[in-house]
């Protein structure tokens, strides 16, 4: 595995050596582009599967579940929450991509089971607003999966709710534990 290890932490800048971490970004493209050929796919996983993941950095979803470019769709948030957001993404994989398949994957050692809704107030105090959104902290990583689940079977904007199974990620293991849906 390849990591970005040697970047040195500064104390929050974002930059690298002499340019930020996003100029090394579009290095690391140009060098990707020069060597670049058209897959010739189109938008439809090959798999008919979306997974829905928490953001986190230590999960390389490609990897762990053996996946190639093409095969699903991926939607990716703070803690792999099933949010509007999600079931929008999820609605429109399923009605015009033609997945059929939902994967939900949360993780331990989860950054949302640190915080709680205070998070929202906080962020109000500081600059004078609100969120409109909720933080969905959790601190029952299995549970919050099992309501990621149910949220999406019981969407009725998605068409294929009969395949969704959900998963907790042990991000020092690298193993996938099912969880249970009752």
């Amino acid at each position: 595995m390849t990591t970005s290890a040697s970047i040195p932490a500064g104390s929050g800048s974002a930059t690298v050596g002499h340019g930020t971490v996003t100029d090394r970004l579009i290095d690391a493209n140009q060098q990707y582009a020069s060597a670049f050929t058209d897959p010739g796919m189109d938008a439809r996983p090959v798999l008919h599967v979306a997974v829905v993941a928490c953001m986190d950095a230590r999960l390389d979803l490609h990897a762990a579940l053996g996946l190639e470019l093409g095969d699903c769709h991926t939607i990716r948030n703070a803690g792999g929450v099933v949010t509007d957001d999600v079931i929008r993404s999820l609605t429109i994989s399923q009605r015009a991509l033609g997945t059929r398949s939902v994967v939900l994957i949360h993780h331990t050692n989860c950054g949302l089971e640190a915080l709680t809704e205070e998070f929202r107030h906080d962020l109000e105090m500081e600059v004078g607003q609100r969120p409109a959104w909720a933080v969905e902290a959790f601190r029952d990583v299995d549970q919050d999966v099992r309501q990621s689940m149910q949220r999406v079977r019981t969407s009725p904007f998605l068409l294929h709710t009969d395949d969704v199974r959900g998963f907790v990620f042990d991000v020092k293991t690298g193993l996938l534990r099912e969880i249970d849906p009752a």
